[in-house]
């Protein structure tokens, strides 16, 4: 059965790679190709890939992970692969969580990627086992809240307690709760090391 592929990526070379390699598969066309977030919905409306080929980063201001769920909201059936630099913990979760089927880094071999693109259309969901692994080790570990996000944030960039507490107008006794709280979630014994781990699973924004 003919698969068709909407790759969304807003590097042309990484398009245009991509569009020639799998081209080179009599099972496999490409059928549109999208260099931003916001055109993903209607030329999947358009075309009804069997995959949507999507990086997580899609240039400034873009997330295909949000582009990921507003597809898979307007259609559940969308099978969503997602192909990134990055395989971040979060990035993992956020992907999965929006509705993705399957993750693969770039630096996957191009025998993986087929067989991704394939299992994918199948209707199966796939995922490197290291993913795998760490993916399941983050859906047992506790989401921190918004509030957390922000003051681990403002403990990344070297702030005391009381002036997050400033910062924020709450109290100093509130944002020591909070950080409490969320060394406790992240299952580590100081600020420093929440700070690492929050990093190493793409809790933070990067600067």
């Amino acid at each position: 059965m003919a698969i068709t592929v909407l790759i969304a990526d807003d590097h042309f070379i990484v398009r245009s790679g991509l569009v020639a390699s799998l081209g080179l598969e009599a099972d496999i066309t490409v059928v549109a190709e999208a260099d931003a977030a916001a055109p993903v919905v209607e030329l999947y409306r358009t075309h009804s890939p069997s995959v949507v080929l999507m990086d997580v980063r899609l240039g400034p201001g873009a997330d295909g992970i949000t582009a990921t769920a507003d597809l898979c909201a307007a259609f559940p059936d969308a099978r969503v692969l997602m192909f990134s630099t990055h395989g971040r913990d979060e990035d993992v979760f956020r992907a999965v969580k929006a509705g993705a089927r399957g993750y693969l880094l770039k630096t996957a071999p191009r025998d993986e990627l087929l067989r991704a693109i394939r299992t994918v259309a199948a209707g199966e969901r796939y995922l490197p086992p290291a993913l795998a692994d760490r993916l399941a080790e983050r859906l047992s570990q506790p989401e921190l809240s918004p509030r957390e996000k922000e003051i681990l944030h403002l403990v990344r960039r070297g702030r005391s307690n009381k002036e997050i507490g400033t910062a924020l107008f709450i109290a100093e006794d509130t944002v020591k709760r909070h950080v409490s709280n969320t060394l406790a979630k992240l299952g580590v014994a100081d600020r420093a090391e929440a700070v690492a781990v929050a990093l190493r699973r793409g809790l933070l924004p990067e600067e």
